[in-house]
């Protein structure tokens, strides 16, 4: 594969491309923290392919469509990739997706959460495959996020040397 690794590869099979990583400005804390064979990412919002925040802004189940949300996780879950191969030079270093912590700005009433939250579930299992893309998670229903945005994820993930 001419330099590019099997896991960007298949992203760009699937249709996907990496965003810029996120735009952070001067936040007093790291995206993507390594510590032995873990990487920890820190939440993560839906990104532009520039690394702006994506939007649509809004609460699931009230101004976004469930469908909304879905496609929102899955731009988290790009946004997490970006990161981590900022980080790590290249994303075949990930062996496998341990947690992922999905939140999602609902409307009151909404409960439909873990269906949103497995718009980046199904992307990392789909990129990543089985065996290293599974993870355990949890999906939860807040009265906000940061900007507006209606998803934020944060993840650990192992990694080789």
């Amino acid at each position: 594969m001419s330099g590019e690794s099997s896991t960007l590869g298949r992203l760009t099979e699937l249709g996907w491309r990496l965003p810029h990583p996120m735009q952070t400005g001067s936040l007093p804390f790291d995206l993507v923290r390594i510590d032995g064979n873990r990487a920890f990412l820190s939440g993560h919002v839906p990104l532009a392919d520039d690394g702006s925040v994506a939007g649509p802004l809004g609460k699931v189940g009230g101004e976004l469509t469930p469908e909304q949300g879905f496609a929102a996780a899955q731009r988290v879950a790009l946004g997490m990739f970006a990161s981590l191969h900022q980080a790590l030079g290249d994303l075949d270093r990930i062996t496998a997706w341990l947690r992922l912590f999905g939140m999602v700005n609902v409307a009151p009433g909404f409960n439909a959460i873990p269906g949103v939250i497995n718009g980046a579930s199904e992307l990392i299992l789909d990129i990543f495959g089985k065996e290293r893309g599974a993870h355990t998670r949890s999906a939860v229903g807040m009265a906000e996020l940061p900007f507006g945005v209606p998803v934020e994820i944060e993840a650990e993930v192992a990694i080789r040397p």
